[in-house]
């Protein structure tokens, strides 16, 4: 019994273990659905550890599958838990979980990509961008083949300030393959540094917590997986839109191997390219002979606004798209033959 004056804390009654729900519902995990299962519940409460305190919080899982992680979260003490599940098949085994936690769940069956997140909690959540983060949280064991285009959505309605940071800044505690959880935490001059580290850590405070040796999933994938925590910043360290943010970015790291400037001509037509990137690189004073990888957070800052500023006075740049100029280009080839027609570069090729 509770002391006086004390809620109890809430305990999960005695339950089917997570092999046994595996078993009673004949589940197995999808290749093509690039689904793992984590059994063991020391791993799964490591995980909602690093969510930080959920004590009465509202919290949303992504992709709970049978439900490992799902107990752990319940067993935080959370005020409300959102369960948004894909695979029908998980639902019966999920729905156990459901009514051993009377009032605390609710579960969707639905597609995370396209699930309308600003309905999702109570609006007496919502809290002012400046203000300490709400107290909603974002838990999820992710697939594989799900995690980057998410967390690039993600990344979108954290700087447009909606989907689930309409209520704040949400924080997130999600799973990704080692190498991508490297990618989104790299510092200049890593080899691991790419668009997805520039893109999260313009936006969020993100911070790689511990890797899960890949023997720990059922079944076992060929990579480790890692345990990435998100906290959207105050202010972006990039103040630009995002996709003007992700275009010049996505540029700068097209020929990674090469120097920058291979990357940011590509954000010019053929016609003044040459002339535009070195006004580009010389006005926001970044060396064009670094490899994309060597470049600051703060050289990225200049070069997208200086190429705000080209963009404002020549709008149509904004819109240009290198690839399809290419497309063009091969086209052209293709009517007139290959007569008299200069050969494709290598860059041409690559892309």
């Amino acid at each position: 019994m509770a002391a006086p004056g004390k809620v109890a804390a809430f305990r999960l009654p005695p339950l089917p273990t997570i092999g046994e729900i595996i078993k009673l519902f004949r589940l197995k995990a999808l290749k093509q659905l690039s689904q793992n299962f984590l059994l063991d519940l020391r791993l799964t409460d490591k995980i909602v550890k690093q969510a930080g305190e959920l004590k009465n919080a509202h919290v949303c899982e992504v992709g709970p599958g049978p439900g490992g992680i799902t107990r752990s979260i319940l067993s935080a003490g959370v005020e409300q838990l959102l369960l948004i599940e894909k695979d029908a098949r998980f639902i019966p085994g999920l729905q156990i979980l459901s009514e051993a936690a009377p009032g605390k769940v609710r579960i969707v069956h639905g597609d995370i990509l396209t699930y309308k997140m600003e309905k999702a909690f109570p609006k007496h959540l919502k809290k002012n961008w400046e203000d300490e983060p709400p107290d909603i949280h974002i838990i999820g064991n992710l697939p594989f083949s799900v995690s980057t285009p998410l967390i690039i959505k993600w990344l979108e309605n954290v700087s447009k300030r909606d989907g689930p940071f309409i209520y704040g800044r949400t924080q997130m505690t999600l799973t990704f393959q080692k190498e991508v959880g490297e990618r989104l935490t790299a510092n200049p001059g890593s080899n691991q540094r790419s668009r997805l580290s520039i893109m999260a850590q313009h936006l969020c405070t993100v911070e790689n917590c511990f890797t899960i040796p890949g023997q720990a999933f059922v079944p076992k994938p060929e990579v480790d997986v890692a345990v990435v925590h998100f906290t959207p910043l105050v202010q972006p360290k990039i103040q630009q839109p995002f996709e003007l943010v992700e275009k010049v970015v996505q540029s700068v790291f097209q020929f990674r191997r090469k120097y920058c400037f291979r990357g940011i001509e590509t954000l010019f037509p053929e016609n003044g390219r040459l002339k535009r990137t070195e006004q580009l690189m010389m006005t926001a004073d970044v060396d064009p002979t670094l490899r994309p990888f060597q470049l600051s957070m703060s050289q990225f800052r200049n070069l997208c606004n200086v190429y705000r500023k080209m963009c404002d006075e020549d709008p149509s740049l904004f819109v240009f798209n290198y690839r399809e100029e290419l497309r063009q280009k091969k086209k052209t080839r293709s009517l007139l033959g290959s007569t008299g027609q200069p050969e494709q570069t290598e860059e041409e090729n690559q892309l």
